[in-house]
């Protein structure tokens, strides 16, 4: 077969199927190739309290790096696009910091490095992008310390923070919640927002991230104080001595509103295709619009998430929408509608699913086929392109079958993240694709990109008759084996009582491939295409 196909190479854009099928490379369309949808498919990755990552403090490095790579393994085998990784649970580092000590959701112990040592996050980013996967980082700006916080057995919250931890460090700039060990940083504080800015930007200049993420916790939810109001008495207090004249809410928003913006445009001017995302609690205000009622984050956390998303200080918008699609005061559609409409400026809109209530029986709001119809429903509707899975650990345990039925159905096909055209529109070189050889039922192919540095995957087409199908792959990837035919037969046969099965590859064969360059903010590069002609 080799002997066959080497003689029927006439230079590295032509190859030959059995000696009978030669194929030639060409930027000139053959035909109209298959659309690709775009999707944004992810899901949340917790480590607060290892939710969801490491299972438990302590693991040993193997052992950790082999859940990192079940976590992503199974999200590329479902045809996910992107993981949402928690890198600040509260003012702690889930990578190597200068300016934070190491989370105790690594090893137990709060400032102390895994052992033997890596980089978590530098080995998520390398992983994800291996799969062809975005990885975005999720910081909790705000939260200092958390009830979860490992320490040795019999210590304290407070006994579990080393001395480089800002409770320490600057206990002017936190407050102390209630009696359970919380601890908050004042937003309100401009030394505040320039630390969260800071450790944000720390991340982006050092490492090969896609995404900067912000959750719902902007000043706490009532529960974290015992009900309480947030105690920053003496923030009102020397505001108002400066002769503010805002209102208290006024004053708190603020404060939110000055880090939001001038985050954003840190990230821009740095690295301008990461994107900055938040997913803001589902409701902006309750009565908006009319039917809507519910927790009011923008007079209890002081989110004015609405203002955000007009100003078009983001780049996707994930409202956490964990409400089923027919519970009237909180209906998903109607939220989704909502705030696909206050969406002034053509950001990605990404909802957030609730994943982890699915077939929960013990939840009123569970429902076993819930998490499916609002991925419709989210398909259906004009503005949005995508969702959020809350959390991975659903879909890693495969929650009442919920992955296997994803990977069938909705996954079944791969997706491309959508673009952000405001971040940038010009779409890589035309790639070249080579072919190197066949064997058997599989021919080899090469891809090369014009500026290496301009793709963050490639999406190849194949044509087999009158199917085609589209496989997504990491730019890393310079070779790839195609299958021929895809379809194959199995016979068997009963000689004197033994039996014996012979295998034949059938179908029809391979009469088209194409090759297209996707960079980092989505933009598709036009097709080269190999042509093949049957005998």
């Amino acid at each position: 077969m080799l002997s066959t196909v080497s003689k029927c190479l006439a230079g590295v854009a032509v190859f030959c199927i059995g000696g009978i099928l030669p194929a030639v490379a060409s930027a000139q369309p053959a035909e109209k190739l298959p659309v690709v949808q775009r999707e944004f498919r992810a899901a949340w990755v917790a480590t607060v309290a290892n939710i969801d990552w490491p299972s438990k403090p302590g693991l040993s490095t193997a052992d950790q790096q082999a859940e990192a790579i079940k976590i992503l393994d199974t999200a590329r085998e479902i045809n996910m696009n992107a993981i949402v990784f928690q890198v600040r649970p509260h003012c702690d580092a889930m990578y190597k910091s200068d300016i934070e000590p190491w989370s105790s959701y690594i090893t137990g112990i709060q400032g102390q490095a895994p052992d033997p040592y890596y980089d978590p996050l530098e080995f998520w980013v390398k992983e994800s992008h291996a799969r062809g996967m975005e990885l975005h980082c999720w910081f909790n700006p705000y939260r200092a310390n958390h009830s979860s916080n490992r320490g040795p057995e019999g210590t304290t919250p407070e006994e579990r923070l080393v001395d480089s931890h800002v409770v320490k460090t600057h206990p002017d700039w936190v407050k102390k919640l209630g009696t359970k060990g919380y601890y908050w940083l004042d937003p309100a504080k401009k030394e505040v927002q320039d630390l969260t800015t800071a450790v944000v930007m720390d991340v982006v200049r050092r490492y090969d991230v896609d995404g900067i993420h912000f959750d719902d916790y902007f000043y706490p939810y009532p529960d974290y104080n015992d009900g309480k109001d947030f105690p920053d008495d003496d923030t009102w207090a020397a505001y108002q001595a400066s002769g503010g004249k805002l209102s208290r809410g006024d004053f708190r928003r603020d404060g939110v509103n000055k880090l939001m913006e001038s985050l954003y445009a840190a990230i821009k001017k740095e690295k301008k295709h990461v994107k900055f995302g938040l997913s803001p609690f589902g409701i902006g205000k309750p009565g908006e619009p009319a039917s809507i009622a519910g927790f009011n984050q923008y007079e209890t956390l002081y989110a004015d998430a609405q203002l955000w998303l007009n100003e078009g200080w983001v780049d996707y918008y994930t409202p956490q929408l964990y409400w089923k699609i027919e519970k009237i005061p909180q209906s998903y559609p109607i939220l989704l509608g909502w705030w696909i409409s206050q969406n002034h400026h053509n950001r990605n809109i990404w909802p957030g699913l609730y994943t982890s209530r699915y077939g929960n029986a013990r939840d009123e709001q569970a429902d076993a086929e819930e998490i499916p119809r609002q991925i419709l429903v989210t398909r259906g509707m004009a503005g949005a392109s995508g969702h959020v899975h809350f959390s991975m650990k659903a879909l890693l345990n495969n929650r009442e079958t919920l992955t296997d039925k994803l990977k069938t159905g909705l996954y079944a096909a791969p997706a491309l993240i959508p673009p952000s055209p405001w971040l940038d529109d010009k779409a890589p070189a035309t790639p070249s694709i080579k072919s190197t050889g066949a064997e058997g039922n599989s021919v080899s192919l090469a891809l090369e990109a014009k500026d290496a540095g301009d793709v963050f995957v490639w999406v190849l087409y194949a044509k087999r008759g009158g199917k085609s199908t589209t496989e997504i792959l990491p730019a890393a990837t310079t070779a790839h084996d195609l299958s021929i035919r895809l379809e194959t037969t199995t016979t068997t046969a009963t000689n004197q009582g033994l039996e014996t099965k012979e295998t034949k590859t059938t179908g029809e064969p391979l009469s088209l491939v194409a090759l297209t360059a996707v960079d980092r903010v989505g933009n598709e590069s036009e097709p080269v295409y190999l042509e093949i002609g049957a005998k």
